[in-house]
């Protein structure tokens, strides 16, 4: 059996010595660059590798041009996944340390862009898989190499010309992924403008998400019935991170993948003529 959505710590745990599954912390903090190394270091599922949310699932940064975590070169993508040791028979399982699975839903996102469907995020993280009693440890693990052979489907992205372009047209259901109060220009530390694309709708990452992770395929379904109704779904966040778990958790409910605004709010603020719009 393969997943591609989501996997329960259960599931995961009878997995644990499957050769063909890879285990992959993607833990990270916005506020700390090296405290998801650090949290890795410290305790993880046996077995699994490290992906860096900052180092190793974004690209290079350009200011005044990209994002904050501007997609990766398909080049290097390719040449870190064939090191984590993925080819065509493996299951990867991201997780994150909490059930918020930021980067571990980028990971997911990442390698579907690049063909690979066996890839699914552990519900709740490690937070759930340590309240079921399973084992964590400190010991390191190295990676077995493979060669990872991409498929990159570039449909799955929206360019900012494209966004433009929907919002002239009105043809596409454009979604912010961010918390609410970014979403309307209040609290914002960190962008240097406040507010949202103009025609976006307010559909936060962490609106449907409780301490112990999902909740059953219905509930996603239902939050997402309106927009998709709609039509030509993109969705964005602050840098991409954060649209990618809702992307997930749209196809968990069943829709078909929508497409990411990548470049999202921190790209999209780098050309004044971009229309913004403050309030909710």
């Amino acid at each position: 059996m393969s997943y591609s959505t989501f996997i329960q710590p259960k599931e995961a745990f009878e997995n644990l010595q499957n050769p063909n599954f890879l285990f992959v912390d993607c833990s990270y903090s916005l506020a700390d660059k090296s405290w998801g190394a650090e949290e890795y270091k410290k305790a993880h599922l046996p077995g699994a590798l490290y992906a860096d949310l900052h180092d190793d699932l974004s690209g290079e940064i350009i200011t005044g041009k990209t994002s904050r975590h501007p997609l990766p070169q398909k080049e290097a993508l390719v040449k870190f996944f064939s090191k984590l040791g993925i080819d065509k028979n493996v299951q990867v399982v991201a997780y994150d340390a909490t059930a918020g699975f930021m980067a571990a839903a980028r990971l997911w996102w990442l390698l579907r862009w690049a063909g690979h469907e066996k890839v699914a995020v552990l519900n709740g993280g490690k937070g759930a898989w340590q309240h079921a009693g399973y084992p964590l440890t400190a010991d390191s693990s190295p990676a077995q190499p493979k060669e990872f052979i991409a498929t990159f489907n570039d449909t799955m992205l929206a360019s900012a010309a494209e966004v433009m372009a929907s919002i002239k047209s009105g043809n596409n259901c454009l979604i912010d992924s961010r918390t609410a109060d970014r979403y309307a220009g209040q609290n914002e530390t960190i962008d240097p403008v406040a507010g949202h694309i103009s025609t976006a709708i307010s559909k936060p990452f962490n609106a449907k998400i409780g301490k112990t992770g999902v909740a059953e395929p219905s509930v996603y379904k239902e939050h997402f019935k309106d927009e998709y109704a709609k039509g030509n779904v993109v969705f964005y966040c602050g840098s991409g991170v954060t649209a990618a778990y809702n992307v997930l958790l749209a196809v968990y409910g069943g829709y078909p993948l929508p497409k990411l605004y990548a470049g999202s709010w921190s790209e999209w603020i780098t050309d004044a003529a971009r229309p913004i719009v403050t309030g909710a």
